[in-house]
């Protein structure tokens, strides 16, 4: 609560920093004490022990707000952190096939793609190409076609078999009936 020249990280105007002819000045309860001069608004600031902060430089007058700092970085800070930790972090889990798959190897790694959905994970689906496999893309979407059935119980598909460089790749998401 210092009334010094300061300029924080953050390039807040702040206390002396400002200088400008007249501001539209807040008080830190909510009251408006009209468009007054930056002097009288940094003198009632210093008065009440608190920091003069220019919240919206660019007005017409520029607006400022007697406030404490430090509290009000704090508790921006606390909001960020809440923010993040209730983020919801989506996981995507890549399931590699062939197109020579035998269909004892496809229910294996069914299997794995079904623990990962269920577990609320994203599963991608890709089907390397090797050498002339590249001449026939089709055969990739073929093997993604037997693998949609066993899965579509508990999935949804985020988009159709395609074709990308040598793989063909799908998206599976898990339901909203299976996320709850």
């Amino acid at each position: 609560m210092s009334f010094k020249n300061s300029k924080k990280q953050d390039d807040v105007l702040m206390n002396d920093d400002i200088n400008f002819k007249e501001v539209r000045c807040n008080g830190d309860q909510g009251e408006s004490f009209g468009i007054i001069s930056s002097q009288e608004a940094k003198n009632l600031a210093q008065e009440a022990g608190l920091d003069l902060v220019c919240i919206a430089p660019n007005a017409k007058p520029p607006v400022v707000k007697i406030m404490d700092y430090g509290k009000f970085r704090y508790q921006q800070e606390k909001k960020k952190k809440d923010a993040r930790k209730n983020q919801k972090i989506i996981v995507t889990k890549e399931i590699k096939l062939s197109v020579k798959i035998a269909q004892n190897d496809i229910d294996y790694k069914v299997k794995h793609a079904r623990e990962f959905i269920e577990k609320g994970n994203h599963v991608k689906f890709r089907v390397f190409l090797r050498g002339r496999e590249m001449s026939n893309p089709s055969a990739g979407v073929d093997v993604l076609n037997r693998v949609w059935p066993m899965i579509e119980d508990i999935a949804v598909k985020e988009n159709e078999p395609k074709f990308e460089g040598r793989y063909v790749n799908m998206l599976v998401v898990p339901s909203k009936k299976e996320r709850k």
